[in-house]
Order: structure tokens, then sequence, then C-alpha cells
């Protein structure tokens, strides 16, 4: 009984997600709720990846294209785009992927760190490691490391 209790904590449930054709990961205790697409509104002088902000029950949030922050273009129209609802540092912020797919629960066991190759040419740790889930390797966002300290600076000023 003790055994599986131990196993429950090492593991963390992830929600499995599309931008552009990749699939990418994130730790749900970010996750707040998954929106429809909605009216946005852009901003002047932001930058390529703020799509603008909406409205969410009365507070406006940052919405940020995911494919265009991580370099992902994709040439395709989705009908199934989502916006996933984040708690990042201390503010709201909405994430616009392809698609969801659904929500693993993996163990620490099968989260594995980047290759050092890999890691040395991006240009953040934006990625936590990679989940081996059966024939699959999906990487896990750390979205604590996809805003910048001085976008969060500048996307807490719209909330």
């Amino acid at each position: 009984m003790q055994n599986e209790s131990l196993k429950k904590k090492e593991e963390s449930q992830i929600l499995v997600f599309r931008v552009a054709r990749v699939e990418l990961g994130c730790d749900i205790s970010y996750v707040r709720e998954v929106l429809k697409p909605q009216e946005i509104y852009h901003l002047p002088q932001t930058p390529d990846f703020i799509e603008g902000v909406i409205h969410l029950r009365g507070q406006i949030v940052a919405l940020m294209d995911l494919g265009k922050r991580l370099h992902l273009h994709s040439e395709e129209e989705d009908g199934n785009k989502r916006i996933i609802i984040c708690r990042v540092h201390r503010f709201t912020v909405g994430l616009m992927v392809n698609s969801l797919s659904q929500i693993i629960a993996i163990s620490q066991e099968e989260v594995k760190p980047i290759p050092e190759l890999v890691s040395m040419q991006m240009e953040a740790e934006v990625i936590s490691g990679l989940a081996r889930v059966g024939r699959r390797i999906i990487p896990i966002l750390d979205l604590e490391q996809i805003v910048t300290k001085k976008e969060v600076t500048e996307l807490s000023a719209w909330q």
C-alpha cells in the first residue's frame, strides 16, 4: 500500500496538445481551463507571438500564439484550435494551440533530460524534459520559461 502511494506522488499529469505538427505537453497544475477560440483584441507594438487580449469573465488576459513563440509555424488552418488558460508566474495567460490530445499520467522515470547538444542550441530552457509514452516522445514545456522576466513585467501591466 505504501509503495503504491509513493508511486502516485512521483507521477504528474500532463496535458498533451499539438502546435503546428508537433506534439507537446505541459504540467496540468498550470492549467486553469480550456476555451474555444473567441474574439481577440489586437494591441499595437506587442511581440509577434502576442496575438492580443481576450475577455475572460471580466478579466483581460494576454493571448500568446505558442506556435509563433516556439518558432513552429503552421501553414494549415485547424478547426480544433483551443486556448489553454494558464497561471504562469503571477498572472493568467492564454496559450493558443492547434488541438488538444489527452491528459496522461507520467512517472518521473518516464521523463528524460534533453540531450545536451540540443539544449545548447535552444534560446532558453523552454523544455523541462522529454516524456516517453509508449513509442512517442513528448517534449514537456516549462511554462515558467516560455515567458521571459521582461515579458512578465509587460504582460502584468495589461492585467
